[in-house]
Order: C-alpha cells, then structure tokens, then sequence
C-alpha cells in the first residue's frame, strides 16, 4: 500500500527534473542579460527592453499557452517549449549584435511561456487529485531551488569565462529539458470530451484561480525586486555582507521547509499557510532594512522562503485544485500570469523605489504589499479555503 500512495513515480521524477533545468536555464540568464546587451552596444534604455522582453511575452501569451495545454498533449508543448529555449539561448551565444539579442530573448519567452504553464499541468495528471497539493510543493521546490541556484552560478561563471561562455551552459540546460522528457512514459494526453465540447472556444483566464494570482503577483513584486536589486542595494548601504550566498540560503531553508511540511499540503486550508507566508514576508522585509551583518542577512533569506517559498507552491496547488478538470492547463496558464506580473513590477517598482528614495526605504515601502494581499484574501476567503475540499469530490 505504501508504495501506491507514493507520488514519485519515474515520470513525476522525470518531470520535476525537466523543470528544474527549463527554470535553472531561464533563471541562469536573468543576471546577465543587462550586462550583455549594454556589452553588445545596447543603451541602458534598450538593455530593459531586452531584459524585460520575455516577461512582456508571458503575460501576453499565458492564456493562449493553457488553451494549448488543455487541448494537446504536455509531453508536446513541453517539447517545443524546450526546443525554443535552447533555440533561444544558443542565439544568445552567437548574436552579433543586441538587436538580434531582442530577438533571441522573444523566442525564449515563447518557450518559456509553454514550459511553465504544460509542465505544471502535466504533473497534476501524473498523481492521485488527492496528493495535488504535495506533488506541487516539490515541483515549487525544484523551480524555486533553480531559481535561487542558476543566478549564483551564472554571476560567478561569467566573470571567469565571460558572457559567451557562460551562456552555454543556460542552453546545455535547455537541452536537457527536451532528453529528459524523452522517458516521461504518460505524455498526458487532452481528454477527448473536453476538447470536443470546448471547440475553439478561447478562454483568457480560468475565473476561480483569479484571487490566486493577483496574491501569487503581490507576494512576488519584493522577491523579484531582491533578486533584481540586492546586489546594489548591499553596494549603497556599504553592507560588509557575503551578498551572493543570500539566494543560496534561501535555497537551503525552502528546502528542509518543503520536506518537513510535504504532506502539510494536502491537509491543511489556505488560511494558515497565507497567515505563515504574510508574516515572515513581513519579517524579512524589516530585516533586509535593517541588516547590517551576515546573520541579520540569513535571517532575511529565511524568512523569504517561509515568505515566498511557502506561498508560491500554496498558491500553485490551490490554482489547480480549484479548476475543473477541463482547465487545469488555463489555471495554470493563470498564476503564472500573476507570477509574470510579480516578475516585471518587482524589478520596475524597486527601480522607482531606488531613483526617488533614500535607499534605506527601499524595502520599508515594499510593505505596502500586506494590506493588499489582505483584503483579497477576506473578499476570498470562503473559495481559498475551500480548495482543499476539492480533494474529495
């Protein structure tokens, strides 16, 4: 009996791994991208352009990716989705200039686009509905520990072998996205009734993941505006820290917090995870501000992870758990939607932030974020918390 109620089948292995590179490659790239365009000739102007291009792509592109995703097989938009990222970033290695730079960070939006919203989705068909909750903790993890991992590789690697260089690895990385699912065995075929009863019927949102995304957005904005900025921010205030371990830290937290809490997922309501997530986002808030050494900083990534961390895969697993089966891949396609809108105000709000503010408020004003996340979780409160009763329908 144990081993039917494990969820770590070879193919939920398999696709975890393949997420874990799809995001390590993307995530791996984010640092660099300014810097090589402004080294192509790009003003700093163009360079945000560029750097922001692939989230401009997935927010225009999200609902389009979960019609695709509930109407053709995962294993198939996962395979394009990971052909156009490494076609993308191999374009990064070889651009001649920062125009087709523009145009390389296009194609791998679009990849990026298919990857994030069909991978999630193909794992909820790959587990008992019953264990959605915890299966999507574990899929967070390997996204969030690629996203805390691939930036500190990439910002050493690049100034010892310089950006060319370096960009390989982000395409390697691609790559393998495409062997791995090779052996993934259930590609997750559409179900037939579904796609013939929706036609081409196109829908923009899935409505009842909607208060999931606009709080994954808000939760977002100072985790993007920390990985965009912590590094000059630290500059500024002459912080004698070891900046660059903040994300690994980070890393280390979310993951014993992820294994100690895996089954906590499927047993426990919104309410208590978003009360968790609420104050330690309020905690490491106020300790980025105040930090002056490297214990004050590991403090702060802590309380980041129990912050974010906690609540991007709550958000994730409620998003799919409130969806009909029909719709999983268009409540995917919905969070993600509030977490590319988390992607691009975090860095453009800390920008605003930084060029009007002292910069000893730039984290005190990120707080503005809790009475928001707040007052759409009271209007929302009965439909969140009532998610994980979908397990037993």
């Amino acid at each position: 009996m144990a081993k039917e109620k494990s969820i770590f089948t070879k193919d939920v292995v398999l696709v975890m791994a393949a997420s874990f590179f799809f995001m390590f490659s993307n995530m791996y790239c984010n640092p660099l991208i300014n810097g090589y365009a402004q080294d192509l000739g790009a003003s700093s102007a163009f360079a945000g352009i560029i750097v922001g291009m692939m989230s401009i792509v997935s927010m225009f592109l999200r609902p389009i990716a979960g019609n695709l995703t509930d109407r053709f097989s995962k294993y198939s938009l996962a395979f394009w989705g990971g052909i156009l990222c490494f076609i993308g970033v191999a374009g990064y290695v070889l651009t001649p200039n920062s125009t087709f730079l523009l145009i390389c960070r296009l194609v791998n939006g679009l990849g990026f686009v298919l990857c994030t919203v069909c991978m999630t989705t193909w794992l909820s068909y790959l587990v008992p509905f019953n264990h959605v909750g915890e299966a999507m903790s574990f899929y967070g993890l390997m996204n969030a520990l690629a996203m805390a991992c691939a930036p500190a590789v990439s910002i050493n690697l690049y100034r010892i072998i310089g950006y060319r260089a370096a960009m390989v690895i982000s395409a390697l990385s691609a790559l393998l996205v495409v062997v791995t699912i090779q052996f993934v065995s259930n590609r997750a075929q559409p179900v037939a009734h579904s796609v013939k009863q929706s036609g081409f019927h196109i829908k923009i949102i899935q409505r009842d993941a909607i208060p999931v995304a606009l709080l994954t957005a808000l939760f977002a904005i100072p985790y993007f505006a920390t990985q965009a900025d912590i590094v000059e921010y630290a500059e500024q205030r002459h912080l004698p820290i070891a900046v660059g371990a903040y994300f690994l830290i980070y890393a280390v937290v979310l993951l014993l917090s992820r294994l100690f809490l895996r089954t906590q997922f499927d047993t426990v309501r919104f309410e208590p995870w978003l009360i968790l997530s609420t104050v330690a986002t309020i905690f490491y808030l106020i300790m980025l501000s105040i930090m002056k050494n490297n214990i004050e900083m590991a403090l702060a990534a802590a309380g980041m992870a129990f912050g974010y961390g906690i609540i991007y895969s709550v958000c994730q697993s409620t998003a799919m758990m409130l969806a009909p089966d029909n719709e999983r891949g268009l409540a995917s396609s919905t969070f993600f939607l509030g977490l590319d809108i988390g992607m691009t105000l975090g860095p453009i709000i800390g920008g605003i932030i930084d060029s009007t503010l002292p910069v000893k408020y730039f984290y005190p004003v990120m707080l503005f974020i809790i009475p928001l996340v707040i007052i759409i979780f009271l209007v929302n409160r009965k439909k969140l918390n009532s998610a994980i009763d979908q397990h037993y329908r």
